[in-house]
C-alpha cells in the first residue's frame, strides 16, 4: 500500500535532515559517491535559479546583523515549474533556534477531499531579536533546496529582508497574501495556524482585542492565512471541474491591518457609573412622585375633599359619587347587574365580611364548593352587556392565591433555568480563553471591551437596566399591595366594592421576568452563538404573554388562565421556537405544520375569548365553533352578540393568519425574532383595543398612565431602531457575522446593541407602568358600572 503524501515526505526528509544537522564541511560524500555542493554565500534580493535531483542539492547561506531595539525579519520565496507531486522540490530553512520546511508544489486540501497545488510559495522566518545585553547579533540562515526527482526539478529562490516588519500604532499596513504565501511568521499555514495564540476567521473585516496579561513580553506576531476555499467563511460549496488545480497567485487578498490602542481604565469607570446613574434616576423619580402623592393625600385628607386615588394607588375612606359612567354609554343597556358589587367579597356561606389575604386555610379548590358561583355563571356571562361585578364574583382571597401562583412558578422556573445557563456560559468563556478560538462567540468585535475573563463586558453591563428597573417595578407593586391590604383591613369601601379588583400576583411575575431577562441576556452575551440564542428570548415570550394575561385579567378576574396553563403554553412556544431555528431554514414541512398550528391555536383562543370561557377546550371546539358560525352568520345572518369582541377577534385573526402566511411563503431565517414579532403584535393590538374601548366607555386616562403611554411609544420606537442595526448574527458563519460589526457609538464603550438594551429595559418598565396604572381612574366607580370588554 503506498504511503500517504505527508508520511512519504517525512520518510524522504528524515535522513536528509539528519545530514543537514551535522557540522558543515567543505565537501561531503553522498551515498551514491557524488560530491555534495558546499554551502555558498548568497545575497539578499537576488534571484537564484537551479535544478535539483536525487543526486544534487543546493545550500545557500545568508547572514545579516540585527541591532538592539530593532526587529529584522527575512522572507523566503520559492517557485518551481514542476507539477509532479511525487517528486516535489523540498525546502529546508535552518536558523539558530528554528527549522522550517515545505515543499513546492504546495498541496492544500479543500472540502470533499479536493486538492489545490501552489507552485509559488513564500514564508516569513521567525526573527531573533538582539538585546542591549548581547549587543549586535549576527544572524546566519541556511536554505537547503533538494528533490528526489530522478530527472531533476527546476526552481527559483529569492530571499529578502522585510523593511516594515514592526507594526506601528495607528499606522495602516497594506499587503497581499495568498494560501501559499501567508504573511508574518509562526504557524502560518492553514493546517497549523490554530496551534497557538488568538485567532478568528474573516471575509472583509475583523478585529481582535488583546490584553497585556496574555502577552507578558508585550510583543505578539500577527499572522494572516488565506483559506484555499470560501466555504470556511460562508462561501458556496462549489465543485471543481478537475480534482487538482494550480491557482498560483490567482487567489490573493489585499489586506490592511491597523494596531489601535485600547480604551483606558477611566472609560470603564465612566461607563459603569453612567449605567448606574441612568437607572437610579428612575428610583429618584418614583420617590418624587410618591412623595408628591403623599403630600396631596395628606392635604386632601385634612380638607375632607379627597375623592379618588388619582393614580397613586392610595385608598381613602370617603364615599364616591353615585355613578361615573354617563348615560348613553354603549354599555348602559342594563341598569344594574344581577349581583350586587359587595357579593364578590362574601365568603362561601354568605353574609360574612372578607378576611385578610393571610388566611392560609383558603384553597383554590374552594371554587367547586361555591354553589352561588356555579349555578348562574353561564347565565350571567351570556348577558348582552357584562359588567365587572359579573366577572368578579369569586372570593377575592381565593382569586388572589390563584394569581400568586404566577409569581412562585416564575421564581422556580427562573432558578432552574438560570443555573445551568450560567454554568454553560462559564464553560463557553473558559473554552474561548484557553483555546483562543474567537469563532466560538459572535461578538461585535469592533466594540468588544474585555474585563477579567469576560470578552465583551460592555454587552453584559448594558443589561443592568433590566435588573434595576425590574426590581424597582417590584417595589412599586409592593407599595400598592401593602396600601391595598391596609385598606381592606380598615374595611375601606373603595377597596371592597369599587374599582378594578386588586390582584398583584401577575405584576410580581412580570417584575421577576424583567429581572431575569436582564440576567439571561447578560448570560447570552457572555458568548452569543447558535447554541444559546434561546436564553433571553424565552423570557421575552414570557414577558409578552404575561402582559396579555394581565390585560385580560383586569376585567375578567374570575376566568383568566391559571398559572399552570399559562406557563405550559409558554413552554410549547419555546419548544416551537427551538424547532423553528433548527428546522425552519430550509424544511418546508416544518412551516406547513407550524402555520397550521398557529391558525388553529388562534381560532381556539378566539372562541374561548368570545364566549368568556364557556366553551369546552377539546377536539370538538372547532366543530362547535363552525356550527355556531354557520347558524348565526350564514343561516340567519344575525348580528354578532358581542360586537366589540368580534371586531377585536377578527382583527387578531387577520394579523395572525398574515403572520402564518408570511412565514409559509418567505420562511424567515431568524425564527426566534419572527415568533417574538407575533407576540408583540398581538400585545399591541390588544392594548390598542383596550384603550380605545376604555375611551369609548367615557373612562379617563389620568396623567401618570397617559405619560407612561407616550413614553412607552417614544422609547420603543427608538429601541427598535437600534435593535434592527444587526451588529452580528449567529445565523451565518463567524466571518459573515463580522461583516456587520461596527464601532462603539457611546463613550467609546457601548455599541448600538447596548443602546437597545438600555432603551428596551426602559420601554418595558414604562409598559409595565401602563398596565399597572391604566385603570386608576376607576377606583371611584362601582364594579357594577365598569363595563367588560
Amino acid at each position: 500500500m503506498p504511503c500517504c503524501p505527508r508520511f512519504a515526505l517525512l520518510c524522504a526528509l528524515l535522513p536528509w535532515l539528519m545530514r543537514a544537522a551535522a557540522p558543515l564541511r567543505p565537501a561531503e560524500t553522498l551515498a551514491h559517491g557524488d560530491l555534495r555542493i558546499p554551502a555558498r554565500g548568497a545575497d539578499f534580493d537576488r534571484v537564484y535559479s537551479g535544478v535539483v535531483s536525487v543526486s544534487t542539492e543546493n545550500i545557500y547561506s545568508f547572514n545579516y546583523t540585527s541591532q538592539p531595539g530593532q526587529v529584522s525579519a527575512v522572507r523566503v520565496y520559492v517557485n518551481s515549474s514542476s507539477e509532479n507531486l511525487d517528486y516535489p522540490v523540498l525546502i529546508v530553512v535552518r536558523q539558530q533556534k528554528a527549522v522550517l520546511s515545505w515543499q513546492v508544489p504546495l498541496l492544500f486540501q479543500g472540502l470533499y477531499q479536493r486538492s489545490y497545488n501552489y507552485q509559488e510559495v513564500s514564508r516569513t522566518l521567525c526573527p531573533s531579536e538582539a538585546t542591549n545585553e548581547t549587543g549586535p547579533l549576527e544572524q546566519l540562515i541556511f536554505v537547503d533546496v533538494a528533490s528526489m526527482a530522478p530527472l531533476g526539478a527546476q526552481y527559483k529562490l529569492l530571499v529578502t529582508k522585510i523593511k516594515h516588519f514592526q507594526l506601528q500604532t495607528n499606522v495602516a499596513f497594506r499587503f497581499i497574501a495568498s494560501p501559499s504565501q501567508p504573511q508574518c511568521p509562526v504557524y502560518d499555514l492553514d493546517h497549523n495556524v490554530e496551534f497557538n495564540g488568538v485567532y478568528q476567521s474573516m471575509t472583509k473585516k475583523a478585529a481582535i482585542t488583546l490584553q497585556k496579561k496574555d502577552f507578558p513580553g508585550e510583543q505578539f506576531f500577527v499572522v494572516f492565512v488565506i483559506k484555499p476555499e470560501d466555504y470556511a467563511c460562508g462561501g458556496s460549496f462549489f465543485i471543481q471541474e478537475k480534482e487538482n488545480q494550480t491557482w498560483n497567485l490567482q487567489r490573493a487578498k489585499n489586506l490592511k491591518v491597523t494596531i489601535v490602542p485600547s480604551i483606558k481604565e477611566t472609560v470603564y469607570v465612566k461607563s459603569i457609573l453612567l449605567s448606574f446613574l441612568i437607572f437610579f434616576s428612575f428610583y429618584l423619580g418614583c420617590l418624587l412622585v410618591a412623595f408628591v402623592h403623599y403630600i396631596r393625600f395628606q392635604r386632601k385628607s385634612i380638607d375632607g375633599s379627597f375623592g379618588s386615588s388619582d393614580g397613586s394607588g392610595n385608598m381613602v375612606a370617603s364615599h364616591p359619587i353615585a355613578a361615573s359612567t354617563p348615560e348613553g354609554s354603549n354599555y348602559g343597556a342594563i341598569e344594574e347587574s344581577s349581583s350586587s358589587p359587595g357579593r364578590q367579597m362574601s365568603s362561601s356561606d354568605g353574609g360574612q365580611p372578607c378576611q385578610s389575604d393571610t388566611d392560609s386555610s383558603v384553597e383554590e379548590s374552594d371554587f367547586d364548593t361555591m354553589p352561588d358561583i356555579e349555578s348562574d355563571k353561564n347565565v350571567i356571562r351570556t348577558k348582552m352587556f357584562l359588567y365587572l361585578s359579573d366577572l368578579s364574583r369569586k372570593d377575592r382571597r381565593i382569586v388572589s392565591k390563584k394569581y400568586k401562583i404566577y409569581f412562585w412558578n416564575i421564581v422556580t422556573i427562573a432558578v432552574f433555568y438560570a443555573l445551568p445557563v450560567i454554568q454553560l456560559v462559564i464553560t463557553y468563556q473558559t473554552v474561548v480563553n484557553v483555546t483562543g478560538n474567537q469563532d466560538i462567540c459572535y461578538y461585535n468585535f469592533l466594540c468588544a471591551h474585555p474585563l477579567g475573563v469576560l470578552s465583551a463586558f460592555n454587552n453584559i453591563l448594558s443589561n443592568l437596566g433590566h435588573v434595576l428597573l425590574g426590581f424597582l417595578f417590584l417595589l412599586i407593586v409592593l407599595r400598592r399591595d401593602v396600601l391595598h391590604r391596609r385598606a381592606l383591613e380598615a374595611k375601606d369601601i373603595f377597596a371592597m366594592e369599587y374599582g378594578i379588583p386588586k390582584h398583584f400576583g401577575v405584576f410580581y411575575a412580570m417584575g421577576i421576568a424583567l429581572m431575569m431577562e436582564g440576567v439571561l441576556s447578560a448570560c447570552y452575551h457572555v458568548c452569543p452563538n447558535y447554541s444559546n440564542f434561546q436564553f433571553d428570548t424565552s423570557f421575552m415570550y414570557m414577558i409578552a404573554g404575561l402582559c396579555m394575561l394581565k390585560l385580560y385579567q383586569t376585567r375578567h378576574p374570575d376566568i383568566n388562565a391559571s398559572a399552570y396553563a399559562a406557563y405550559a403554553s409558554f413552554a410549547v412556544v419555546i419548544t416551537l421556537t427551538v424547532l423553528g431555528v433548527v428546522f425552519g431554514k430550509n424544511d418546508l414541512w416544518f412551516w406547513v405544520v407550524f402555520s397550521a398550528i398557529h391558525i388553529l391555536a388562534s381560532l381556539a383562543l378566539s372562541t374561548q375569548i368570545y364566549y368568556m370561557g364557556r366553551v369546552r377546550t377539546d377536539l370538538g371546539i372547532f366543530r362547535r365553533a363552525a356550527m355556531v358560525f354557520y347558524t348565526d352568520f350564514v343561516q340567519q345572518c344575525s348580528r354578532p352578540l358581542y360586537m366589540d369582541r368580534m371586531v377585536l377577534l377578527i382583527m387578531g385573526n387577520l394579523v395572525n393568519w398574515s403572520f402564518a402566511l408570511f412565514g409559509l411563503i418567505y420562511r424567515p431565517r431568524d425564527f426566534a425574532s419572527y415568533m417574538l414579532g407575533i407576540f408583540i403584535c398581538n400585545l399591541l393590538l390588544y392594548l390598542a383595543f383596550y384603550i380605545i374601548m376604555k375611551l369609548r366607555s367615557s373612562e379617563k386616562l389620568l396623567p401618570i398612565p397617559l405619560f407612561c403611554i407616550v413614553a412607552t411609544a417614544v422609547v420603543w420606537a427608538a429601541a427598535l431602531y437600534f435593535f434592527f442595526q444587526n451588529l452580528s448574527s449567529w445565523e451565518g458563519t463567524p466571518a459573515e457575522s463580522r461583516e456587520k460589526n461596527r464601532e462603539c457609538i457611546l463613550l467609546d464603550f457601548f455599541d448600538d446593541h447596548d443602546i437597545w438594551h438600555f432603551l428596551s429595559a426602559t420601554a418595558l418598565f414604562f409598559s409595565f407602568l401602563v398596565l399597572l396604572t391604566l385603570d386608576d381612574d376607576l377606583d371611584v366607580v362601582r364594579r357594577d358600572q365598569i363595563p367588560v370588554f
